[in-house]
């Protein structure tokens, strides 16, 4: 083969070849993102539309069947569920698995934005989200009252106004989310015996709030000198403010807010509730950016963490209660292991085989180049390092040093016919060149339809079959390359003494 003839006459070139493989495998080792699974476009899109007071009946005949009716003209769906609740109606459109899941969201809330005229306007704004399986939080992080003086309001004041932002500023973090927190509020408690005894409904009391308490821009003034900008600025600045709000005039005599009601500066009404261990705690949960490498994003928070520690309230710990790069370590740990201990073995069992050294190492060379040069190529396919890409690498480990061994020892037989070691390496490599490329694409032609199988298990093992393939044709260049040309100037004095004495 060509490429044979050239590796061999030109042996600096096809070092810097193989060191070419070795380096940019590293370089893109070192940018792949790291997950337990694959990421995996499942296109499925899900509209909820809120319809207070109706009952299942009416969501169903208002607002599910419009919307069903609406979305089924969108190209690529192959089902659609819905369901309606009291006050409620949910949509399921799933697409076909080869439809991008972002233009199928943006193409139903397209048609969803269409039909919302013709529904009642008691019907709320549509949510539509789409399922993806990264948007799962991959670490929580609970605040806890330590000697219990510090109240749920507190807690979360102190979570919303430093901690969150600074884990917002986490690279790769996507949201991060309070649960169990509760605001400060200003509560308004209407009595109603004194808004009885003044003649003040309850619409008059909340409209003096909306009116009295906002910023608005109220234009410019304009002369020949200058132009000044005038706002109304009537925000409330202290709770105490409420009271004085004009609500209404009887007889000339102003009737105030805090003759009406009382204005009660606390907490709000009770929505979630996050407990930890059986305490009462305000909990973040974080989510990563989607593509973002999840042991970074993780190392990246508890890092924010130990930096943020030191600001902690005095009686106020944090701890974490959700890691999901715990999981992600141990089984790419336990999978890159059997990858080392199954390499180890192959060359083990190569040296005790060949019982040389030489061959070893000429052999045994194919496979960090192979595995590490596959590298290269999942980078640039846009994979990931998680399980199944890995146990595709584990698996193939003893694919990978066949090829080597076989034109090695066509190599070291020509040797040993008396030929020399730069013949032996040409008339050896060709002799069996075709063989060992029937027998690599052979094993492509056993992986690669693994990599483009359909349904949900076909964007699994994606990922496995095209790493299996790229692997072995990685090692079967090396074979036809860096093997004959390191046989060709590394010679083995036992085989050249075996074919002295035949001669």
């Amino acid at each position: 083969m060509w490429f044979t003839r050239v590796s061999i006459h030109n042996p600096v070139m096809a070092t810097m070849v193989m060191l070419a493989f070795v380096v940019l495998g590293l370089f893109s080792y070192q940018r792949l993102s790291i997950d337990q699974f694959p990421d995996i476009d499942i296109p499925t899109v899900v509209v909820q539309m809120d319809y207070p007071g109706a009952s299942p009946e009416i969501v169903e005949s208002e607002v599910t069947k419009k919307i069903e009716e609406a979305v089924n003209t969108v190209a690529g769906i192959d089902s659609i569920f819905s369901r309606s609740y009291e006050g409620s109606s949910v949509v399921i459109i799933q697409f076909k698995l080869d439809v991008d899941g972002r233009k199928a969201a943006e193409d139903v809330r397209e048609k969803v934005t269409l039909v919302k005229p013709t529904l009642r306007d008691e019907v709320k704004d549509a949510r539509i989200s789409r399922f993806d399986p990264t948007s799962q939080p991959v670490f929580n992080v609970a605040i806890l009252s330590t000697d219990g003086r510090r109240s749920a309001q507190e807690l979360t004041t102190w979570a919303t106004q430093v901690l969150q932002k600074r884990l917002e500023n986490v690279r790769g973090v996507g949201a991060v989310s309070v649960i169990g927190g509760v605001q400060r509020e200003i509560n308004i408690h209407v009595r109603p015996a004194a808004m009885e005894a003044a003649g003040v409904g309850v619409d008059q009391i909340v409209a003096a709030l909306r009116s009295e308490n906002q910023e608005l821009p109220l234009g410019a003034i304009r002369s020949k000198e200058r132009e000044s900008v005038v706002q109304l600025d009537a925000r409330m600045k202290t709770p105490a403010d409420f009271g004085n709000i004009i609500v209404t005039r009887r007889g000339g005599v102003a009737i105030r807010l805090g003759q009406l009601a009382d204005v009660v500066d606390g907490p709000q009404e009770l929505e979630s509730l996050a407990l930890y261990n059986g305490q009462r705690t305000v909990l973040l949960s974080v989510q990563k950016s989607q593509g973002e490498n999840t042991i970074a994003v993780v190392d990246g928070l508890r890092q924010a963490l130990t930096e943020v520690e030191p600001q902690l309230p005095s009686g106020v710990k944090t701890e974490i209660n959700r890691d999901n790069s715990r999981a992600i370590r141990v089984s790419v740990a336990n999978v890159q292991r059997t990858l080392i201990e199954g390499a180890l073995l192959t060359i083990g069992i190569v040296f005790l085989f060949l019982n040389s050294w030489r061959s070893t190492v000429i052999t045994g060379l194919t496979l960090p180049i192979a595995l590490i040069g596959t590298f290269l190529f999942m980078y640039v396919s846009g994979f990931t390092i998680n399980t199944v890409t890995l146990m595709a690498l584990s698996l193939c480990v003893g694919l990978l040093i066949d090829d080597a061994i076989v034109v090695r020892e066509n190599i070291v037989r020509h040797v040993q016919m008396g030929k020399s070691a730069h013949q032996a390496a040409l008339d050896g490599t060709n002799e069996i060149g075709l063989a060992v490329l029937a027998t690599t694409l052979s094993i492509v032609a056993v992986f690669l339809p693994i990599g483009f199988m359909g349904g949900i298990v076909g964007k699994f093992f994606h990922e496995f079959g095209i790493t299996i393939v790229a692997a072995v044709l990685i090692s079967m260049f090396v074979s036809f390359t860096l093997d004959p040309m390191l046989s060709s100037v590394w010679h083995d004095p036992q085989a050249h003494g075996v074919g002295r004495a035949r001669q």
